[in-house]
């Protein structure tokens, strides 16, 4: 039986767009993968597959065929209670088996230690020490141990042995082109026109050629091999036409008197310049996430037999009484026990205000207690945790693709065959009009090294993950990027009335009984809460909490049913058959409502208030007036989303008298009343039909389909309500201040995108022609732009990636209210 796993992969090597279609489709190729997505910008690689016939190993194996490498971590971790060399193996076989993310172990008997390698994007340490002492055994957490931070430290490393590079670069290219312009402008003198001048040329050439450049020749082998070109074989190419026809004429005076190493050496070293920035740069892109993993403390102190234990975090269980004391953070969710103190949630829910914390409050794993000593009972713990849950909502956005990148995948796809389909015509082209091989061959050296596909792959993935990351800090989770994108073009906002507009706690403040009733107000709220007892609805709960609060006793009742969207009905002994509901249900049922009640009814709902009509035997015989409040947020909400220019729609079951009245009060444009809980979906496909992108705001729950039909769902959260089902949109803080915040954050990602692709595209559609010389027939301009030197060409090419990632990164510093 297939066993569904999706694996998030940290990849190294992948230097351009082009690299993560290599390695989608070389990963593809294996049995039982069912989806792999690569993202450039965040070089991770989400890959769905069937566990049981695809191994890590294996997956790990292909990666690394394709040319590219999985960032992985390692770690020694002492071991006790060994006693033979069977139980290294055990300990092996138990890491391998066990613990999801490790690829290899090797258990020292004699030392007492094990060397385990993992991927610390799907484990770490301490699920390792825990599958250690499942086996039998004791381990010992080791002091540098930290799983989050291997995958930074594989990151950090390949940027310093990139930056290695570009050192040895700069150490031999600096001098050969300071000589070599020296000597074309005539400083050097008779000596600099010697042939062992060259020769020095090629000396100083090749070790950047083939050190620093060495990884472009291995990137475009590996990239043709896999049927496709990427950014590295625009590279090697370019600088291998400039260096090995250097060599071709120094070994061959007659071919020509000048060389070119100076271009090939400083092409790799400015593109090696760029792409160490571009790395530094993007790496701040996903700081968000590195955040949020931050929130995590490495410990927690936990009651063992009525005796504090400091354990690692992931020893915590369900159920442990956990101590926090002032100023730590809450290092799991659970229900408070004892103890009283604010807590700082701003990191989880984008909220300042601190909140305050006792007996029976839910606590958020990742946030700051305060002045208080608390104790907490665990309640979810590990994967399970709202910040676990964050952290993977996060990843998942930032790894999925936004419909607008479609475009510029298409053209990525086609680019790199197509520049050098533009160099090679732009070489033939020169040659046949000026007879003249080396001008044709520097323009089609420029050609090669100025086309950047790495903008073009950047320029979504990055704002993106930057929007993205700029959301979870400000409690606003984006599921997908596509939810992302869709909700910066939302026109038409619909909100329910009932705990989004409202505080969702409605009260009694009318009973009125009608002329002939036989009892006073308390007797008949004491039938109604004795009907409402058995229902789950936030009006009949209202009921109940009213009749208990005046100490009613309420009846027995029997044969209770409820009819969705209209009301309850029950048999009470001594009372006969009671309905409880809507005024026009008891007209559907066919009841006649006296002039007196109709009245009270009509009036009631002028003041905005909700009515429930009490029927004994058919007979209504009084009503029931309830309230909700309006949060007080909830103006100032409305007014935002008229600022961003969207049309907002209250939905409520309410009847249109009423509803109209809290509308006024939160200045909302448009009512749609009397919609029962089956219609609201199509009423979201009625504004659908008119054209209208539209975007529902719910609790989650009573609303899940029309914010499943809604073009964007957002649900309010609760803090721990992370795991909202339905909703591409979580609003963490339960704020509605949220909304505006979440169409503000897209908008202005999608701002982001949208510059990006027009700098991406104009670059290259501006600056090919000019590498390939459309401007050199036009003498009055300068001589840079009619003739683009390789060089110029591979600084442009360099500083395009990084103006785009800059341009992204701008997403984090926008102040969003």
């Amino acid at each position: 039986m297939a066993q569904q796993t999706r694996l998030n992969l940290p990849i190294t090597g992948m230097t351009c767009v082009n690299c993560a279609a290599n390695l989608t489709r070389a990963v593809k190729k294996l049995p039982g993968v069912d989806d792999i997505n690569v993202n450039f910008a965040s070089e991770q690689a989400a890959v769905t597959l069937d566990s049981q016939e695809v191994s890590l190993n294996a997956l790990v194996d292909s990666i690394h065929d394709a040319g590219f490498g999985v960032a992985e971590g390692s770690v020694t971790i002492p071991v006790t209670g060994m006693t033979c060399a069977n139980c290294a193996m055990n300990i092996e076989r138990a890491l391998k088996k066990k613990v999801p993310g490790v690829l290899d172990a090797n258990v020292n008997f004699a030392a007492e230690q094990a060397t385990v390698s993992y991927v610390p994007s799907i484990t770490g340490v301490d699920e390792m020490i825990i599958a250690i002492e499942d086996a039998g055994y004791g381990a010992v957490r080791p002091d540098d141990a930290d799983g989050e931070d291997a995958e930074l430290k594989a990151r950090n490393s390949e940027i310093r042995e990139q930056t290695r590079k570009f050192l040895v670069g700069v150490l031999f290219a600096a001098p050969l082109f300071v000589l070599s312009m020296g000597r074309d402008f005539g400083f050097l003198g008779p000596w600099g026109h010697g042939t062992w001048v060259n020769w020095m040329f090629l000396a100083l050439a090749t070790p950047v050629q083939f050190y620093t450049g060495w990884d472009y020749y291995v990137g475009g082998f590996k990239s043709l091999k896999n049927g496709s070109a990427n950014m590295d074989v625009l590279v090697a190419m370019g600088s291998s036409v400039a260096y090995f026809y250097s060599v071709a004429v120094l070994l061959y005076p007659f071919l020509g008197q000048h060389v070119y190493f100076e271009t090939s050496a400083v092409i790799i070293t400015l593109i090696k310049l760029g792409k160490m920035l571009e790395s530094r740069t993007k790496g701040r892109t996903g700081g968000a996430i590195r955040k949020l993993m931050g929130l995590r403390p490495k410990t927690a102190t936990i009651f063992v037999d009525g005796k504090e234990a400091d354990v690692p975090l992931a020893a915590v269980k369900v159920g442990n009484v956990v101590l926090v004391r002032p100023g730590e953070r809450i290092p799991v969710d659970g229900e408070v026990v004892d103890g009283e103190s604010s807590v700082d949630e701003s990191m989880l829910t984008g909220e300042p205000i601190p909140v305050d914390k006792g007996p029976g409050d839910k606590v958020i794993g990742g946030s700051v207690n305060g002045e208080g000593l608390l104790k907490f009972e665990a309640s979810k713990v590990g994967k399970d945790t709202a910040l676990a849950q964050i952290i993977r909502l996060v990843q998942e956005a930032q790894g999925s693709k936004a419909p607008i990148q479609a475009t510029a995948d298409r053209v990525a796809a086609m680019f790199v065959p197509g520049v050098i389909g533009i160099a090679i015509f732009t070489f033939i082209l020169w040659w046949v009009l000026e007879g003249a091989f080396v001008p044709a061959m520097i323009r089609m050296v420029a050609v090669l090294v100025i086309a950047c596909p790495c903008a073009l792959g950047l320029a979504t993935p990055t704002a993106i993950m930057a929007g993205t990351g700029k959301g979870a800090e400000k409690g606003v989770l984006f599921k997908t990027s596509e939810a992302l994108e869709m909700a910066a073009r939302l026109d038409t906002l619909v909100l329910d009335k009932t705990g989004t507009l409202t505080v969702g706690r409605p009260s009694v403040v009318d009973v009125a009984t009608a002329s002939g009733f036989e009892g006073v107000e308390n007797d008949l709220l004491k039938i109604a809460a004795s009907v409402e007892k058995g229902s789950e609805h936030p009006l009949g709960r209202a009921m109940v909490e009213e009749a208990e609060n005046r100490g009613i006793k309420l009846l027995k009742t029997t044969s209770f049913k409820a009819t969705r969207g209209h009301g309850v009905t029950s048999r009470i002994e001594g009372e006969g058959l009671v309905h409880v509901g809507k005024p026009a249900w008891f007209r559907d049922l066919g009841m006649v409502i006296s002039s007196d009640l109709q009245e009270e009814i009509l009036a009631l709902e002028d003041q905005g208030k909700t009515l429930m009509v009490v029927a004994v035997d058919d007979r209504p015989t009084g009503i029931i007036g309830l309230s909700d409040t309006l949060k007080p947020e909830s103006a100032e909400v409305v007014a935002e989303l008229h600022d961003e220019h969207l049309k907002v729609v209250m939905l409520t079951g309410d009847n249109a008298r009423a509803a109209r009245v809290i509308a006024d009060k939160a200045g909302i444009d448009e009512v749609a009343a009397d919609v029962l809980p089956d219609e609201k979906e199509g009423k979201i496909q009625e504004f659908q039909s008119q054209g209208k992108k539209v975007g529902m705001v719910g609790d989650g729950i009573n609303d899940a389909p029309a914010l499943a039909r809604a073009d964007v769902g957002l649900a309010i959260g609760t803090g721990t309500d992370v795991a909202i089902e339905t909703g591409d949109i979580i609003l963490q803080s339960g704020n509605l201040k949220g909304v505006p915040r979440a169409i503000r954050i897209s908008r202005a990602t999608m701002a982001a995108i949208r510059q990006n692709l027009f700098w991406a595209f104009i670059y290259n559609i501006i600056l090919i022609p000019i590498a390939a010389g459309v401007l050199y027939p036009f003498e009055s301009l300068p001589g840079f732009m009619r003739q683009l030197h390789p060089i110029l060409a591979a600084f442009a090419m360099a500083m395009s990636s990084i103006t785009v990632v800059s341009n992204s990164l701008r997403l984090y510093r926008k102040k969003i209210a």
